[in-house]
């Protein structure tokens, strides 16, 4: 039970900002990756296993489980000790969950300006401003079906999910050697969409207008 209150405690303490995801993610305190990731991989999978209610029913359950557990514990080892500790989880009863109206609107601009974003390239992707653009877009989505034929939605989350708390630390140990390959790749990938610019007479046409 006391192991329990220590995972609690880990979960508290993270800060979700872009510096808490970075040494999440980058394992910078093994305790906290190792908690967020195993707990967060044991959802993942439970969830391609079973129903999004029952993976919820059984994991609401059990950690009521274990803190009205936890509670009666204390609570016996009071009267035991004949102590008065007070309630056992009075430091997370006290705590301030409640989002500010400045942290909401931040949060709010932020995915805004992602959707804005993500809007206009799907426009200029579909609509054909670049024909070279769209034709690697094409390119991704066609891959893309034979990735669904393989694998499920909840698998590539599974898969996702796994390579952030992995790629990461990964590339940071081996930087250099990756970075060559990535623009060994880079290089060719530009050598061959210039071959194909220079083929389309659609691409050189763009690229006029753009100029003027």
């Amino acid at each position: 039970m006391e192991c329990a209150m220590e995972h609690l405690k880990v979960f508290r303490e993270i800060e979700f900002s872009k510096e808490g995801l970075e040494s999440l993610i980058y394992w910078r305190d093994v305790k906290k990756s190792g908690a967020v990731f195993g707990a967060g991989l044991t959802i993942l999978i439970a969830m391609s296993l079973f129903s999004l209610i029952s993976v919820f029913s059984y994991v609401s359950l059990l950690a009521l489980f274990g803190t009205v557990s936890f509670r009666i514990y204390k609570n016996v080892l009071q009267a035991v000790q004949k102590t008065s500790e007070g309630h056992p989880f009075k430091e997370y009863l006290d705590t301030d969950l409640a989002l500010s109206q400045e942290k909401v609107q931040q949060l709010s601009t932020v995915a805004v300006a992602h959707v804005n974003a993500l809007v206009t390239e799907l426009r200029r992707l579909f609509l054909v401003e670049d024909l070279v653009d769209s034709i690697k877009f094409g390119v991704v989505l066609y891959c893309l079906t034979y990735v669904g034929a393989i694998f499920n939605g909840m698998t590539c989350v599974i898969i996702a999910f796994v390579a952030l708390f992995t790629l990461p630390k990964v590339y940071e140990n081996n930087k250099q050697s990756i970075d060559a390959y990535l623009e060994l790749v880079r290089s060719k990938i530009l050598e061959v969409s210039d071959k194909i610019k220079a083929a389309v007479p659609i691409g050189k046409k763009a690229e006029t207008e753009k100029d003027k």
